[in-house]
């Protein structure tokens, strides 16, 4: 066993299809896809769709990593919108197992420090229902790294009454965002890490995390530019140590999917392309 290359379908832009077949051109062995509006919403996808998909991706000689089922901001921390955001997670489970995986992951919003908060409280109640049921189908709900310290969302993950709900390691958001080491963070971390993010990022000076999780924040505060504080890079080219990371998911057990991920950048193909190569040469 080794590390394994995937790609998020979505970064090609190029719609479901034509990004599955780039993915395997490009040298992927799985893939990860958004399954929250759309084609892949999974109200949109009966059983004989979810079949046919499937065997698509099988023809094509992948795997599904991971479907993303972030529904973005709030994330799970308003108590009022939860029950309709839990059912539909729950909804993105029941496709994920269709699609032979069993990890979805996601944002939940930022996990306060205080774990008396109230928001605390809605985040862990939200987390405990959504896991349970994932648990119960043999899959993790996995949380992205990125809007609070490990250490925080460490004892965030110790607190809950489920073994569902796992992470998704981003190291260039920890990176544009906390402003924290990967190695450091999946020692924090290990145990709970069941699919990762391959990304790379620079952070030129600190940011409230609230602003870069909360659109609405953010365009309350018309003073604040997100490129004055980070930006996305290509693989390797960022202040993610990419050996001494690796070497810490290994150390931690960890083996499964570095997958690409690229949100900006106006050539995609061409940083993917980029990043396969990167990664191979670093996991021989």
């Amino acid at each position: 066993m080794g590390f394994k290359i995937g790609v998020m379908v979505d970064s090609f832009r190029l719609g479901i299809r034509e990004g599955l077949k780039k993915s395997k051109e490009v040298g992927a062995d799985g893939v990860q896809i958004y399954a929250v509006h759309g084609e892949m919403d999974p109200a949109n996808l009966n059983q004989a769709a979810r079949k046919e998909l499937l065997q698509f991706i099988k023809d094509q000689g992948l795997v599904v990593s991971a479907l993303c089922g972030d529904l973005g901001s709030p994330g799970f921390t308003n108590a009022q919108m939860n029950p309709e955001r839990i059912e539909k997670s729950k909804q993105i489970v029941d496709l994920a197992c269709d699609l032979e995986t069993n990890v979805i992951t996601t944002h939940i919003g930022v996990v306060p420090s205080d774990p008396t908060s109230e928001r605390y409280r809605v985040l862990q109640d939200a987390c405990n229902q959504i896991g349970a049921y994932a648990e119960e189908k043999g899959c993790h709900f996995a949380i992205e790294t990125g809007p609070e310290p490990s250490e925080t969302l460490r004892k965030f993950l110790d607190s809950l009454q489920t073994k569902g709900v796992g992470v998704n390691f981003d190291p260039a958001n920890l990176a544009m965002v906390i402003g924290e080491d990967a190695a450091a963070a999946v020692a924090n971390l290990g145990p709970y890490i069941v699919h990762t993010h391959a990304k790379d990022g620079v952070q030129y000076k600190p940011i409230d995390p609230e602003l870069v999780y909360d659109p609405e924040k953010l365009s309350a505060s018309p003073e604040v530019q997100i490129p004055d504080y980070f930006q996305e890079v290509p693989l390797g080219e960022g202040q993610v140590a990419w050996p001494e990371y690796l070497a810490a998911l290994k150390k931690e057990g960890f083996e499964g999917f570095l997958t690409i991920e690229r949100e900006v950048g106006k050539n995609p193909e061409g940083d993917i392309r980029l990043a396969v190569d990167f990664l191979k040469k670093l996991i021989g």
